[in-house]
């Protein structure tokens, strides 16, 4: 995959693209694990500036402490922060670094965020509240005036934010992954774990030409949207009575779509505990396909998801880079990852050399 890259020097005294990157540019790291710096070095690695020096520590009483250790006065800065298990923690270096480039008089400060915490949690769910909307809100008091980030859980969270948002795909990259490491993906058929993943599943298969399968039943929870309480009366005081909703009808859980003696691909853009990839497997072994391969965008893999993975009937499980998991390939063999640094890397060239991101989503459509 090729992107417009960093021009060649012209001939006489304009600047190139390689002088304006270095001329106001500040690329900074809010996380210094080391496996949260692997992806942030790639990123500097491809547009030839080095990190930022900064200093982030916890305090012995849990608080989160950020030392810039250069000017930022009048410069473009660019935050990058990966998620660790430690969610929270990785939020609040994100807003205190933001906040302490505002304070320094940075002229602005965009949020490199791979992976978007508490994306799932985008709609109102009983009595609970929408989380996101207000991590929202939280980064952009904060002072973020940009945020890059790849395949949003949902693209309206964008409109969560009042300054504007990126939403890259890694689709380009996973899909050039099936075509260099599986021989026979002709013979592939591409599975959706839920109807709600239909929609990405489909988009897929059309690019590499294959068919579509679906899995559909009462696996998937139904989480309701209404109050359990007061009680479920029909009497209103008075008032006429109010209708009820009819309850679905759960039917039995099956597969639609042709799925015997194929390589079966179960697509979605999180995995994190694992169980329905695992889940997903099993029923489709039983039907005769195989191998099966999963893959997604965000590899969380909370809790005991590399060796439930590790013991199940999938073969690959393929994700990106945009959350570090080396910890978990030690304890998953199968896992391979997909380098997503290059599509961020120019997404932060062009934001910063005032140039069109169109390139970047040259054939996406709406369900990538």
């Amino acid at each position: 995959m090729v992107f417009c890259g960093l021009a060649t020097p012209p001939e006489g005294g304009a600047k190139t693209n390689v002088d304006k990157l270095k001329d106001r540019l500040v690329l900074f790291s809010a996380n210094s694990s080391p496996s949260c710096m692997e992806l942030a070095n790639r990123i500097a690695e491809r547009l030839g500036v080095e990190l930022g020096k900064t200093e982030v520590y916890q305090d012995s009483n849990g608080e989160t402490r950020i030392q810039i250790q250069e000017s930022v006065r009048g410069k473009d800065v660019y935050i990058i922060q990966t998620i660790s298990p430690d969610v929270n923690r990785c939020l609040m270096e994100l807003c205190v670094m933001a906040y302490g480039c505002v304070t320094a008089c940075a002229r602005s400060v965009c949020g490199v965020l791979p992976y978007l915490p508490y994306s799932k949690q985008c709609k109102m769910r009983k009595r609970g509240s929408i989380v996101c909307k207000l991590i929202a809100s939280l980064m952009c008091r904060a002072g973020l005036t940009h945020l890059i980030t790849v395949d949003l859980h949902q693209k309206e969270i964008q409109g969560f934010f009042n300054i504007p948002v990126d939403n890259l795909r890694a689709s380009p990259f996973l899909l050039q992954y099936i075509q260099e490491e599986i021989p026979d993906y002709h013979n592939a058929v591409i599975v959706a774990k839920s109807p709600s993943s239909a929609k990405r599943a489909q988009s897929l298969a059309e690019r590499l030409r294959v068919s579509i399968a679906v899995i559909h039943g009462d696996a998937e929870t139904d989480l309701l949207d209404g109050r359990h309480s007061p009680p479920t009366v029909r009497t209103t005081g008075g008032l006429p009575e109010l209708p009820f909703c009819i309850p679905k009808e759960k039917h039995p859980i099956t597969v639609v779509g042709d799925v015997a003696g194929r390589i079966a691909i179960i697509v979605d853009d999180i995995i994190d505990d694992a169980v329905g990839f695992v889940a997903a497997a099993e029923m489709l072994r039983e039907r005769g396909a195989g191998p099966i391969i999963a893959m997604a965008t965000h590899a969380i893999l909370s809790a005991d998801a590399p060796r439930i993975l590790q013991e199940s009937a999938i073969s690959q499980v393929v994700v990106t880079n945009t959350i570090p998991h080396s910890s978990q390939k030690l304890q998953c063999c199968k896992i391979k990852t997909v380098d997503v640094s290059l599509i961020l890397s120019e997404a932060v060239r062009r934001i910063h050399c005032g140039e069109s991101m169109s390139c970047l989503f040259h054939n996406i459509g709406a369900d990538d």
